[in-house]
Formats: structure tokens, C-alpha cells, sequence
């Protein structure tokens, strides 16, 4: 993960804070809106994982392949990973 759990819970926390303070929104509960905010920011920051995790391994599974044919692991990782982003149409 890029950002550290903390951080993406700090800077979940200013959002909510500054929103309120220019009286853009008003809440009944902060903690449960701060706790809301704080999952989908850290869901974001979640996205490259799960993406580095999918083409590990869809790499595993054709290593053989990748052998015979001479390809590198750092240049298909770079391929695989920006067909999904493309395909998922995700900006990272």
C-alpha cells in the first residue's frame, strides 16, 4: 500500500473536518460518516494491491509459458498490469 493506514484515517479525518467547517455538509453522527470516508479512501488506496496480487498470479499460471518463450517477469508483470488497469479503465 502506498499510504499507511493511519494516514489514509488522518486525511479522512481532515476531509470531514474541512467539509463541516465550510458548512458544505451536515452530519448527525461524524464518527460513522468518518468511519465511511475512512473505508472508501482506504479502499482506493487498496486498488493497486489487489491489482500487483491479480497479475502475480496470472503470471504464476503461465510461468512455464513465459519460460519457453525467453519473457522477462518485470516486462509482463508491466504488460499484464496495464492491460487490467485499461481493461478496468482504473487510474492509479
Amino acid at each position: 500500500m502506498a499510504l499507511p493506514r493511519e494516514f489514509v484515517a488522518y486525511l479522512a479525518k481532515q476531509v470531514v473536518k474541512r467539509l463541516l467547517e465550510a458548512k458544505l455538509i451536515q452530519i448527525e453522527q461524524p464518527e460513522y460518516v468518518l468511519e465511511v470516508i475512512s473505508q472508501v479512501m482506504l479502499d482506493e488506496v487498496l486498488i493497486e494491491d489487489k491489482i500487483n496480487d491479480e497479475v502475480r498470479r496470472i503470471l504464476e499460471e503461465h510461468g512455464n509459458e513465459m519460460k519457453q518463450m525467453g519473457a522477462s517477469y518485470e516486462e509482463m508483470f508491466k504488460k499484464v498490469k496495464k492491460q487490467i488497469v485499461r481493461d478496468r479503465q482504473v487510474i492509479l
